[in-house]
């Protein structure tokens, strides 16, 4: 197969928010919807690159926060794409459970206060619901590359790992000063909120030592292996109920003390 183009897709300023997608030999794989109402900026950048959304052959969710999966169910209905997501995030997705949030740094609380990461979106039940630790093969959509869970961030987290070497991660890791910005794009940070931390360092070693050497992500980047790589060794070493520099509040994200839970 040939080496597939992978498109960013800016859905807020500063690469504070982005989703991708990813250009193949049998049309495209969208990874990640925005927030909601994003449905018409990745109509324009579909049309950027001579596509519309008849070309989109399946839309990856990578985990239930909204500024991710705020627009798959009206994108589903303009494609007609199949959604694939992970069951760990199921309730979510249907609606059936209010959000929680670990939080990962001081200003998390902030971001929270603001409502946009509590921002409601249209239910939907994914096409394709992966389970514990399943791999979906890419190639029938064109694209030479498998589509995994990867929990820590949430609990159904996916990402996308493709045979050129890039990982589209969604909030296993993040880039620049606060979230996305425009400095510090290349220095590896936590996302706002984090379930738990030590399974994201495992996971993001994991996929360094496998081969991946460019890490796609919903905020900043994207980042090299080696950037990701001492980001996961400092996750490794992180004390549980001391993530950022603050007395954790009894979260239970990941059934033991990891930040603070909010919902």
């Amino acid at each position: 197969m040939n080496t597939p183009t992978i498109i960013t897709i800016p859905i807020l300023p500063f690469g504070m928010v982005h989703c991708h997608l990813i250009i193949g030999e049998k049309g495209c794989v969208l990874v990640d919807t925005g927030t909601p109402g994003s449905e018409d900026k990745i109509g324009r950048a579909l049309a950027k690159h001579g596509r519309s959304f008849s070309d989109v052959s399946l839309i990856v969710v990578t985990h239930a926060h909204t500024d991710h999966a705020g627009s798959a169910a009206r994108l589903r209905e303009l494609t007609g794409a199949p959604i694939l997501a992970h069951a760990g995030d199921l309730d979510y997705y249907e609606r059936r459970k209010e959000m929680t949030y670990c939080v990962a740094h001081w200003w998390g609380p902030l971001f929270l206060r603001s409502g946009v990461p509590g921002e409601p979106y249209s239910a939907f039940t994914p096409d394709i619901l992966l389970q514990d630790n399943a791999r979906f093969d890419l190639s029938r959509y064109g694209i030479d590359g498998v589509a995994r869970h990867t929990p820590g961030h949430t609990a159904g987290s996916v990402s996308v790992e493709l045979s050129s070497g890039d990982a589209l991660v969604g909030d296993l890791v993040a880039s620049g000063v606060l979230l996305g910005g425009l400095i510090r794009t290349s220095h590896a940070i936590r996302p706002p909120f984090e379930d738990d931390p030590h399974a994201v360092g495992a996971e993001l070693m994991g996929m360094v030592d496998a081969g991946m050497q460019r890490f796609h992500m919903g905020h900043g980047g994207p980042l090299p292996a080696k950037e990701v790589r001492r980001h996961a060794l400092s996750l490794r070493n992180l004390t549980p109920g001391r993530e950022y520099g603050m007395r954790a509040i009894g979260c239970d994200c990941a059934e033991r003390k990891v930040g603070e839970c909010v919902e």
